[in-house]
Parts: structure tokens; C-alpha cells; sequence
């Protein structure tokens, strides 16, 4: 059994539960010794992380469909990351996996903590480790089962998506493509919006920081939508709903506009439209598909190999630079799914 040298692990914990946007007060940076993996387990180094709306709600005390973490507790996490060390008869050292590894460079799991973890091998000759953190990874499964099982898309639909150009949105608009539906993203600034509809084929986007959003969502969908998902929740939320069709089908996804809100949740407006039009609002969560990503995977990573989907991330060096860069989501400055580089491969 070869023992490994002795290593440092940087962690960033949850020190305060944040008050509107997080500040860099909210997180402690500590540091402790890597140990060695225990019968069953694996000790595995970070490569990179995903950093994710979500994370936002995951810091707030609360009943959710998951738990907070805990105050002190090692920020959570989804990565991509190397075996360093594996007492699994599954795994071996040098295996790339996916799994919660959290904020920090070293991930050691007992045999207990692998199933809660949601750790698999990933396929290198399937995706790059920044495609398996977001078409390949949490978003692409987010928008393949949004997208399809709740939306219920279908050739010929209006599909409207707002963060067009972010981690979830650009994956959900691209699959609509493929599957013949008519394709228009919301999107902040002229670049975003470009991109969208040049490089991934959306047939429209809308800059809902240019004119009026409104009359751009009249224009771009005359015939109504009848599928929007929603990423931003607020305002957006209320002006798609003024343009649902019957039987129109309303993911909701998340609401990142409403996130560090200091006075309450800003609800829906005009839900009285969802009664007019006999439509669905659904939310959905992610974990709910996990035993069918694969399903997703192999559908995704062909269009990726074939050239049908892009997969664009933002990437960021430095665990050190994770406080900032979590912001970036909620700025709306991240260009792509939002990835912190921890190590290299």
C-alpha cells in the first residue's frame, strides 16, 4: 500500500450566513492535513469547480430540498477531480471523477460519504472536465430534463429561456434547436445576445437591459410562447407570462434576480394568466433525474462530438479568487458556466 506524502488541504468554510449579496467577510480560509483514505474510501484532488446560482439558496438557513450548510462546514460543491489515493475496489488513482467535493483542494470520502456525494467516473473522450461541469454536468442535466420531461418540448413550439447565455440556458436553448422548436433567449448586453444567436443558432435574443423587453419579447414571439424557462424569476418572469399561449409550459428553474433579495421573495404577477390559458408553472430539480443522467449524457455528447452544441465556460484561477468569483453569477458579468480552476490536471 504506497502512503501518500503529506499534504496541506485549503478549505474555504461558511463563516456567516450573508445578508444580500456575500461578502468576503461570510467565508473563513483554513487549512488542515490531508489524510489517508480509510478502508472503502478515496482521496481525491480538485481540479475544478462549479459554481452555481444555487449555491446562493444553500447558504441560507431554511427548509429547502436540500440542506444549508452548516455554519464552519466546507462550502458545497460539485468538481471535477483526480483519485489521488483509492482503497475502492471501483476506483484507482488517476481515475477523473465527478462528485460534491466542495470548496477545497483535497476531497477525502469514507465508503459511506460516496453515494451522498454523487460520485461517478467521467469518460474523457466524451467531454473536456469543464464540458462535464456544464453540458455534460449538473446545468446540461438541468436543462435536458427541464427542457424536455417538464417543459415538454416539441418540434414547432415557441421556447423562450432567460439567461440565454449562462451555464443552463445556453444548453437549453441549443437542445430546443435540435428539436425543431423556434428558439428566443433573454440575455443582458449586446455581446450575450450576439453570441446566442450566432455561434449556438437561437433564432432570436432580447437584451432586457436595451428599449423596452416587453415590445422585443412581442416582436420576437408573435404567436405567443409556449414554453418558457425560467432561470432569472421577478420582472422577466411576469412579462413572459403576459405572452403564454394555451397550454403553455413554464419551467421554473431557478430565480437569480430574487436571490439576495433583503425584503421578501418577489412572487408572480400575473399568474391569474396561467388560469386564462389553462398553462403549467413547474419547478424542477435536478437531483430528482439522477438515475437517468446517463440517458442525458449519451444524448449530449453526441450533439457536442457531432458539432450540433457548443459548450462555452467562463473560467477562473484560483481557489483563493472563489469569494469574487461566486458574484460574478449574480452580476451577471460570467460569460458561459462560471468554472473555478482549483488545479491542473
Amino acid at each position: 500500500m504506497n502512503t501518500l506524502p503529506k499534504l496541506s488541504n485549503q478549505q474555504i468554510r461558511l463563516a456567516a450566513r450573508p445578508v444580500g449579496l456575500p461578502k468576503r467577510s461570510d467565508w473563513a480560509f483554513t487549512s488542515e492535513p490531508v489524510a489517508q483514505p480509510e478502508p472503502g474510501g478515496l482521496l481525491i484532488k480538485t481540479l475544478a469547480l462549479s459554481l452555481d446560482p444555487a449555491m446562493r439558496g444553500w447558504m441560507n438557513e431554511g427548509k429547502s430540498y436540500i440542506p444549508p450548510v452548516a455554519i464552519n462546514e466546507v462550502m458545497r460543491a460539485a468538481g471535477i477531480g483526480v483519485v489521488l489515493k483509492s482503497n475502492h475496489a471501483g476506483f484507482a488513482p488517476g481515475d477523473q471523477v465527478s462528485a460534491s467535493l466542495g470548496v477545497q483542494q483535497y476531497c477525502a470520502l469514507g465508503s459511506a460519504d460516496i453515494k451522498r456525494s454523487g460520485l461517478f467516473k467521467i469518460d474523457a473522450r466524451l467531454g473536456t472536465p469543464n464540458q462535464w461541469l456544464n453540458v455534460l454536468g449538473m446545468p446540461g442535466m438541468t436543462a435536458y430534463f427541464g427542457l424536455l420531461d417538464v417543459g415538454q418540448a416539441k418540434a414547432g413550439d415557441s421556447v423562450v429561456v432567460s439567461g440565454a447565455a449562462g451555464a443552463v440556458g445556453q444548453t437549453v436553448g441549443q437542445l430546443a434547436r435540435i428539436k425543431g422548436c423556434r428558439v428566443v433567449g433573454i440575455a443582458g448586453g449586446p455581446a450575450k445576445c450576439d453570441w446566442v444567436v450566432k455561434e449556438l443558432g437561437f433564432d432570436a435574443c432580447i437584451d432586457y437591459k436595451a428599449g423596452n423587453p416587453r415590445d422585443a419579447l412581442k416582436a420576437a414571439c408573435p404567436k405567443g410562447v409556449d414554453v418558457y424557462f425560467d432561470n432569472v424569476g421577478g420582472e422577466i418572469l411576469d412579462m413572459v407570462l403576459a405572452r403564454i399561449n394555451r397550454k403553455a409550459r413554464i419551467v421554473i428553474c431557478g430565480a437569480i434576480s430574487q436571490y439576495n433579495n433583503t425584503t421578501p421573495v418577489q412572487g408572480p404577477k400575473n399568474y391569474l394568466s396561467l388560469l386564462v390559458n389553462r398553462a403549467r408553472m413547474e419547478g424542477m430539480v435536478v437531483f430528482d433525474y439522477a438515475d437517468r443522467f446517463p440517458q442525458a449524457v449519451a444524448e449530449l455528447s453526441g450533439c457536442l462530438r457531432d458539432g450540433r452544441m457548443k459548450s462555452r465556460e467562463d473560467v477562473i484561477d484560483g481557489l483563493q479568487n472563489f469569494p469574487e468569483a461566486l458574484l460574478k453569477l449574480f452580476t451577471g458579468e460570467n460569460f458561459g458556466k462560471l468554472v473555478l480552476r482549483v488545479a491542473a490536471e
